[in-house]
């Protein structure tokens, strides 16, 4: 039986009948110290009985199996089958997955990069868009693999952004400008998605530039993004802010198991 969400979670308010939808915070878990208290990622020095604890709890308020990927900032996509959700440890090294199966759920983990759910009819994924990834294309690959397995046009999907690193706290250089398709020389003045700063470097929005590539795909339906895991240290886990820390989770799934 499924259980209910700890009211601290995140459930997107967005109109997608049949998907199911969910984001940890750091509540709600067993770990100590820097990884308290629901740390969901194991080999980062928190005791590995914790983690089990803390996975088994989010895992019981889902309405379908997580599946874990092991996670490099690429943009790798892979579609996810049941025998998938039976394996348990992750078998796919990616940074995004769907799944066109009731019961499976699409996880990434994150603690300052941005994540993404998708939902088409009859299909959804999830993405792990840190600003390697976003700017290497995982948005558009997990988008167009949701099109492939549906038929779907990207007008008809529906975005979820959660939380991420904020633009007043996501100070980068000019390799991150530059990866991003923006030449650093011209942006002098405030840009749309990168302001400078005197120190030489700039603050960039990155459920900004997120949206943007969304929109230019033709997808309207976007929501959320609107919470920075650096400014809130009580409800979000952060590497920027303290390096020694635990990652959430944001999961998504078809209903009907």
């Amino acid at each position: 039986m499924r259980e209910a969400p700890h009211p601290d979670w995140l459930v997107p308010a967005w109109d997608a009948p049949g998907v199911g939808a969910l984001m940890s915070t750091r509540a709600g878990g067993v770990s100590r110290g820097p990884f308290a208290s629901l740390n969901l990622r194991d080999g980062l020095g928190d005791d590995p009985a914790a983690v089990a604890t803390n996975r088994a709890r989010f895992a019981a308020s889902l309405g379908g199996l997580p599946v874990r990927l092991e996670q490099v900032h690429g943009t790798r996509v892979v579609r996810l089958t049941s025998a998938d959700a039976a394996a348990g440890a992750p078998v796919h090294t990616a940074d995004a997955s769907i799944t066109t199966e009731p019961g499976v759920a699409c996880v990434v983990q994150v603690a300052d990069c941005l994540p993404v759910l998708l939902a088409a009819p009859g299909a959804v994924g999830a993405a792990h868009a840190g600003w390697r990834g976003l700017a290497g294309g995982v948005i558009e690959q997990t988008a167009a693999a949701l099109c492939e397995a549906t038929g779907a046009a990207p007008q008809a999907l529906r975005a979820w952004l959660g939380p991420c690193i904020g633009p007043r706290r996501f100070e980068v250089g000019p390799d991150v400008l530059e990866a991003c398709g923006v030449d650093p020389s011209a942006v002098p003045e405030p840009h749309v998605r990168f302001v400078p700063q005197a120190s030489g470097k700039w603050l960039a929005d990155l459920a900004g530039l997120a949206r943007d590539r969304l929109r230019l795909l033709g997808v309207t339906s976007i929501d959320g993004g609107c919470w920075c895991t650096v400014e809130d240290a009580s409800r979000f886990f952060s590497f920027r802010r303290d390096h020694v820390t635990g990652r959430m989770a944001a999961a998504i799934w078809l209903e009907g198991r």
